[in-house]
């Protein structure tokens, strides 16, 4: 989606070249920054239709010295040797022309180059040497255009007051040339003459002349970049800092349009953002106005990007220390409150423990509560019925008596212990108990099962419900863990009792000492 609005923004900015110059802001030439490799592919494809050209022309002189006269205009902002190499082959053809004014057009161009890529003394024997007196009015133009601007670069990069205001001069004396013959109210009349006015220190001047060309709307976008780049550097001279930004974003903006490499706009918005503290964009223009210096090759603007570039960068890294420092106190202080924080979940936790582990004895003591009352309610209704039964049994054997005794029938009496089963009356005891016992614990004879080992597990006979061994540990299970009580009900010895429970803990498939809890773990209905 992103890369969409891209083309289509694109495609806008070439059919409506000025649609974006009045809403300039540091988004746009930001995304303008983004599709910088999108204008430049535009600029190659030109230069490579521009060479194709050439290649089928190269018989006729005078399309082939127009075709690299193309190439140049395309070259000679955007590549120091491509353009170089131009200028040389429109000297080379122009010579075979033998045209003059061809030819000191050309070495007016590699005049241009020289100062362009910083070679001011060579630019200088170039211009020395060329006499425009009999040159036609363009070449004349571009002499004295080339030459007054020489005159101006080497005051900047000089920048000593003396020396700067008399190059100054000197560039205002022959630019004067280059107006007398443009046309007048033109966009590059305009241009020169806000030129001559912001050499002259006419600031008022030079601002009227460059808004009357960018009024003109007759004008490319390398044109518009150069008046609003100069526009700007006048607005910074009368400390109008806020407005300058905005005719230096149009003026970046402008460059990157027309894949301008030789530019001083980025540079300038640089400096003019790192002054007002906005040292994010400031390294990050300066860095791209680096690149483009050394793209073209413009070693005086390389070594002008050069004296800013270690200041902003310094500005930049103490910003991130400051930030670093900034983010180390954050981090200690969310580290402190993360400690805290984690010192109170564990707070938490552990009372969440202690609450659960009560929450769970209560439970267990419920269940165990329960359970003792089904027991306690079992086995009361089996005290009932069992004193119920003697108490019927004993009645029964009194009326026996008293029978037998008004009968004078004392043999009966004297036989009566001989017929009492002890044995039968104890059997039927333990029958009640372990029915009893297994309506409350219908899964204990598996799960009993389970603490033992394989081949050792018990199986009862048939009818049987349980047998001794299991009946001890029923007893257990019920809260009955004294032997001698224990003996007593089963009707064995305390020995016998002790040996019954060893017996079963040596077939036990867990250790012995946790038997026992394994079988109080047994749970009821």
């Amino acid at each position: 989606m992103k890369n969409r609005l891209n083309v289509i923004l694109l495609i806008i900015s070439f059919a409506f070249p000025n649609c974006f110059a009045e809403r300039a802001s540091l988004d746009s030439i930001d995304h303008y920054i983004s599709l910088r490799s999108q204008y430049d592919r535009q600029k190659e494809n030109r230069i490579k239709d521009v060479k194709a050209k050439i290649a089928t022309n190269d018989n006729d002189l005078f399309s082939l010295y127009a075709s690299y006269l193309d190439l140049f205009k395309e070259y000679r902002s955007y590549i120091y040797d491509s353009a170089y190499v131009c200028v040389e082959k429109l000297m080379e053809i122009s010579y075979a022309l033998n045209d003059k004014d061809k030819t000191i057009s050309s070495q007016v161009k590699l005049g241009f180059c020289y100062l362009s890529s910083g070679l001011f003394k060579e630019a200088f024997d170039v211009l020395e040497s060329v006499r425009v007196e009999d040159c036609s009015t363009e070449t004349k133009i571009d002499y004295f255009a080339c030459k007054s601007r020489l005159y101006y670069d080497l005051g900047d990069y000089n920048n000593s007051p003396g020396f700067k205001k008399q190059y100054n001069e000197i560039g205002n004396r022959i630019i004067d040339s280059a107006i007398a013959l443009l046309p007048y109210n033109s966009s590059r009349y305009w241009t020169t003459v806000g030129l001559k006015n912001m050499k002259s220190d006419n600031y008022e001047n030079a601002l009227e002349a460059f808004r009357k060309m960018i009024d003109s709307k007759n004008y490319t976008e390398h044109e518009l970049a150069i008046a609003t780049s100069s526009l700007a550097y006048v607005l910074i001279l009368q400390k109008k800092n806020p407005e300058a930004e905005e005719y230096l974003i149009q003026a970046a903006i402008a460059d990157i349009k027309s894949s301008t490499k030789e530019t001083v706009a980025l540079r300038n918005l640089s400096k003019l953002l790192y002054e007002k503290g906005d040292i994010s964009h400031a390294v990050l223009y300066i860095r791209q106005a680096l690149k483009d210096a050394s793209f073209y090759n413009a070693r005086h603007r390389q070594l002008e990007i050069g004296a800013i570039l270690p200041i902003i960068e310094e500005e930049r890294i103490n910003m991130v220390e400051k930030q670093r420092d900034k983010i180390t106190i954050f981090f200690i202080c969310i580290s402190v409150l993360l400690l805290l924080l984690l010192v109170a979940l564990f707070v938490i936790w552990k009372s969440r423990q202690r609450l659960h582990i009560a929450k769970q004895t209560i439970q267990d003591s419920n269940d165990k509560l329960t359970e003792a009352n089904k027991i306690k309610d079992e086995y009361i209704g089996y005290f009932f019925s069992q004193n119920s039964g003697f108490i019927d049994k004993m009645k029964a054997l009194q009326r026996w008596v008293d029978q037998k005794v008004v009968a004078k029938q004392y043999d009966d009496l004297r036989n009566f212990p001989k017929s009492l089963d002890v044995r039968k009356e104890r059997e039927a005891l333990f029958e009640r108990f372990d029915q009893i016992f297994l309506k409350l614990f219908p899964d204990f004879v598996n799960e009993f099962n389970k603490l033992l080992k394989p081949g050792e597990q018990i199986h009862l006979k048939k009818d049987e419900l349980l047998n001794t061994d299991l009946r001890i540990y029923a007893l257990i299970r019920l809260g009955v863990d004294d032997n001698e009580k224990i003996a007593q009900f089963l009707d064995y010895s305390v020995n016998t009792i002790y040996a019954y429970k060893t017996k079963t803990k040596g077939k036990a498939c867990i250790p012995s000492d946790e038997f026992k809890r394994k079988v109080l773990e047994i749970k009821s209905i």
